[in-house]
């Protein structure tokens, strides 16, 4: 569907919508049907425009420079991302800004043939090798290549990704480096560099060109939101993102979003005056063995702060404390004290070991009717023990799917496979870890994956390195344990636990408290702060 120009949407930022995210295949379907039902030319017209726009708007905004001393130098490659390129440098230059164009291998496709001669009759100056620094320009435009890139960079391609990269690592406070479409080398699919061959160990060549990719400071994206713009090396590489849809409709392909509230606010219970803390359920965080009760008391506090109505610690090791010394509304026990049957929810695993007892413990919380959501220890005794494995199948089979939040390695090894089979697809990774254990899976990770049973899949977009570091996975656990507790449906619990566990990272480095040196127990309150502000303002305000 396309939509006329004179009603063209202006462009669109991802934050806190829940944009669909599209593969190739539904990309080039729309394309498809976009152009055939446009005059020639109009969908590279429209994004070299919107392209040129987005960069006139950066460029107003730099106080730091005036707009006549701007210059800004674009690379075209030889398909239709040249065209579009080169239709932006013939706007840019109408509007009165600097602009030079590099152009190695000239462009072939029509629509792009157009472009070029378009650029010409502007009057753009066109080079075909690029300059030795790019030092004198403001802004730098990469237009090699977009979307469906099968093979890496190379030659020259490779050199001027390495040139525009070390522009945008040398955090200079000049202008930018913009990517269209997509940063050249990124598969925007998956989020990898084409060509790449992550973990496979020893230096490589300074020769050797295959992993090579523009790491920009942003990016402007046709038609619709890719995933791997928000996943995996492309969180990195893509910069800020801005949606350029040029009149084609993308709203009807919907299997990946973004996830954002839109998708879970309706689910969170309301609090009004005629509540008690029954309401809002009771959770037990199952853990803790013998020296490691640290972690379950970590995603208890974070089940507190995020409203669980009442929250036990069943410990299955000895020499716990009586009590939780900050928070001594938790109610520390024995496993074996603890009717968990009695429970609105369980998170297990933190702390939890690999002993018999563990295991043991397993199937005894597997036959249990309440919510479940497994980590850490559980997984990897899910991943050793194949009769575990098909209790947790058989629940969601019955209609009482299991939250299971693996990080990549715990993902590998519950599929059978490395790491980097996990992370050269985590979309792919999710959907057979969601399949396999008819479950909701939590695949965290730069750009958290969140997977259904029935095929609704997410890409988390917040957080940032403030999370690494240890107790943050236990803390994510913790908050989804809470939603559960509050009867949030699973696939809702998950979306909502992990948008505010990494908007708390966002929003505590925000105010310079990380991303370096944060802790995991700074991210609770903040993740009360949020939830409150967000979906509980004060009554009249």
């Amino acid at each position: 569907m396309t939509v006329p120009e004179s009603t063209l949407p202006t462009l669109i930022s991802p934050r806190n919508r829940a944009l669909p995210l599209l593969a190739l295949a539904d990309l080039r379907i729309l394309e498809t049907q976009a152009a055939a039902a446009l005059p020639q030319h109009t969908l590279m017209s429209r994004a070299g425009r919107a392209a040129a726009s987005y960069l006139q708007e950066q460029i107003t905004r730099d106080t730091s420079t005036e707009k006549s001393k701007h210059k800004v130098w674009l690379v075209a490659g030889p398909g239709n991302n040249g065209g579009d390129a080169l239709i932006m440098a013939a706007e840019l230059h109408h509007a009165g800004i600097a602009v030079e164009l590099c152009m190695p291998l000239e462009v072939k496709p029509d629509d792009a043939r157009w472009a070029l001669d378009t650029a010409r009759a502007a009057g753009v100056a066109i080079t075909s090798t690029p300059p030795a620094s790019l030092d004198s320009y403001t802004w730098l435009v990469d237009g090699m290549f977009g979307i469906g890139l099968t093979r890496p960079l190379e030659g020259v391609f490779a050199i001027i990704a390495r040139q525009l990269s070390q522009r945008t690592k040398a955090k200079s406070r000049r202008g930018g480096v913009l990517a269209l479409d997509t940063p050249s080398g990124l598969d925007s699919d998956t989020g990898t560099i084409v060509g790449d061959q992550p973990g496979q160990g020893g230096n490589r060549s300074e020769s050797r060109s295959d992993g090579a990719a523009v790491h920009a400071t942003h990016t402007i994206t046709f038609i619709g939101a890719k995933p791997g713009l928000f996943t995996a090396q492309g969180r990195d590489l893509a910069g800020t993102v801005m949606v350029a849809p040029i009149g084609v409709d993308s709203t009807s392909r919907t299997a990946v979003q973004l996830n954002a509230p839109e998708l879970f606010a309706d689910f969170l219970p309301p609090r009004d005056f005629a509540t008690n803390k029954g309401t809002f359920g009771s959770l037990a965080v199952v853990g803790g063995d013998t020296g490691m009760c640290g972690a379950p008391i970590l995603a208890s506090r974070a089940a507190l702060y995020t409203g669980a109505g009442k929250v036990h610690v069943a410990l299955l090791g000895d020499g716990a404390p009586p009590y939780d010394p900050p928070h001594p509304e938790l109610m520390l026990h024995a496993l074996d004290d603890l009717p968990l049957g009695k429970m609105d929810a369980l998170a297990v695993g933190c702390g939890m070991g690999h002993r018999d007892r563990a295991t043991q413990v397993m199937h005894g919380v597997l036959a249990l009717d309440a919510p479940k959501l497994f980590d850490a220890d559980a997984l990897n005794l899910i991943s050793t023990d194949p009769s575990l494995a098909a209790a947790v199948a058989a629940r969601g089979l019955q209609g009482d799917p299991c939250v299971l939040t693996p990080h990549p390695l715990e993902a590998a090894r519950l599929l059978g496979t490395d790491v980097q089979g996990v992370q050269r697809d985590r979309l792919a990774a999710a959907r057979a870890l969601a399949a396999r254990f008819a479950g909701v899976v939590v695949l965290k990770g730069t750009g958290t994956v969140i997977a259904a049973p029935d095929g609704r899949v997410a890409i988390n977009p917040t957080g940032n390195a403030a999370l690494a570091t240890g107790g943050t996975g236990d803390v994510l656990g913790g908050i989804i344990g809470a939603f559960l507790a509050q009867h949030l449906p699973r696939y809702e619990a998950a979306l909502a636990g992990v948008y505010l566990h990494g908007l708390a990272a966002d929003t505590l480095s925000a105010q310079g408290h990380g991303p370096a040196g944060l802790t995991a127990g700074e991210l609770a309150p903040m993740v009360r702060t949020l939830l409150n502000r967000m979906f509980y303002p004060p009554a009249g305000g």
